[in-house]
């Protein structure tokens, strides 16, 4: 399209974090330390976790990029980033997840596809950009829209990026019409991320992102903004991201069968400890992330220290001196929770941590009741085994 194209190899990347651990060379996809998410609210751009299906898109004219909204409106239109910027600003401080995240401790109990992610496929930004609301109602579409007049339920967002799995075509995905059109929603065409323009990792020059939701449905490097009766065709909707049981495998799979994931379920992962630790004192810190989908708050965090025994409630935060309260006007509905307790460990143990959202969703304590075949959604108890003692290395 003018203005941004998508290169047709991998010659032109951007610059990365040294620090960054590599999961995937090309498409790039990598992650931070777990220790890097917990140093920071927000998660510095430099460490937000990169998922990428092809090689990054590239911005040759800014002044003519530009996005089509079109399909079953009144009016479509061509948006360039002067009429997406003459529109209120928002910011919004939301957490984006991929569902892939924790995959690999999924991966020990039978072999998933995917992306090995470990723990940090996640991160925290405050977005700034237009509602997508707001540019819904440009081509006609008022708030709170369940159909359009022309029978319009949902609205697609396509990249310029390609990928394989679309056979070379743009990566897309959707939302329903009615969260696309409710302010509340908080849907944004992002050109920003931490108070700066996006980087080309993140989506630049524009994005969607879709709090609450799925990590694959916050669409980057935008081309178009459909409004269309179905569900997007696309491949990450349809053969993809979807939740199956553990006895489905690769010659049963009925991908019809599974409506495409959205929300993500309660998640809570201890990040002050690696997955096998030797410490020097029985005293220690344990601290990490909670998050849940939807907008849900984290109602509270448990914590053992006897591999799941017996347990205490860590304490809650997001800001610094503020008293997180779930669900409260005055906390980031959309973002991550940090917890931390302080414990008196025995000589050897497994420590357990595990999260309660404010709709009393409740992490599953075992891997195996929720394994499948494309490795998503593990949200099992997070366990790390810690050694009291010196290190022989």
């Amino acid at each position: 399209m003018p203005g941004l194209t998508a290169p047709s190899n991998y010659s032109q990347e951007p610059p990365r974090h040294p620090s960054l651990r590599i999961n995937a060379k090309e498409p790039f996809n990598a992650e931070p330390p777990r220790s890097a998410l917990i140093s920071s609210y927000v998660t510095p751009v430099d460490f937000f976790y990169k998922r990428n299906h092809g090689p990054i898109p590239i911005v040759d004219d800014i002044s003519r990029y530009s996005v089509f909204v079109r399909g079953l409106v009144e009016c479509p239109k061509e948006l360039f980033m002067a009429d997406i910027r003459k529109l209120p600003k928002y910011e919004v401080t939301a957490t984006l997840q991929c569902a892939g995240n924790r995959r690999t401790a999924m991966s020990k109990t039978k072999t998933v596809k995917g992306v090995g992610w470990d723990v940090s496929a996640i991160g925290n930004a405050v977005w700034g950009g237009a509602k997508l609301s707001d540019v819904l109602e440009l081509v006609g579409v008022p708030n709170l829209t369940t159909t359009t007049s022309s029978g319009g339920k949902h609205v697609e967002f396509v990249s310029v990026d390609k990928c394989k799995e679309e056979n070379g075509g743009p990566y897309k995905a959707s939302i329903p019409l009615i969260q696309a059109s409710n302010p509340e929603a908080d849907v944004l065409l992002a050109y920003e991320m931490n108070g700066e323009a996006l980087n080309r990792d993140h989506g630049y020059p524009l994005r969607v992102v879709v709090p609450g939701v799925i990590g694959a449905r916050s669409v980057k490097w935008l081309e178009s903004i459909n409004i269309i009766a179905e569900e997007c065709q696309g491949f990450f909707m349809q053969k993809d991201y979807k939740m199956f049981p553990p006895s489905v495998n690769w010659e049963n799979i009925d991908w019809s069968s599974r409506r495409p994931q959205m929300d993500f379920p309660v998640q809570c992962v201890i990040c002050s400890l690696e997955d096998v630790n030797v410490v020097k004192e029985q005293k220690i810190t344990i601290s990490g992330y909670a998050v849940s989908g939807g907008g849900r708050g984290i109602e509270r965090v448990d914590i053992s220290i006897d591999g799941g025994k017996t347990w205490v409630e860590a304490s809650r935060y997001q800001k610094p001196g503020l008293p997180y309260i779930a669900d409260d006007i005055s906390c980031d509905k959309w973002a991550w929770v940090f917890f931390e307790a302080r414990a008196e460990i025995p000589k050897n143990t497994e420590i357990v941590a595990k999260a309660v959202d404010t709709s009393a969703n409740v992490q599953p304590e075992s891997v195996e009741v929720i394994w499948n075949l494309r490795g998503i959604n593990n949200t099992s108890w997070h366990r790390v085994q810690v050694r009291v003692g010196h290190s022989s290395l």
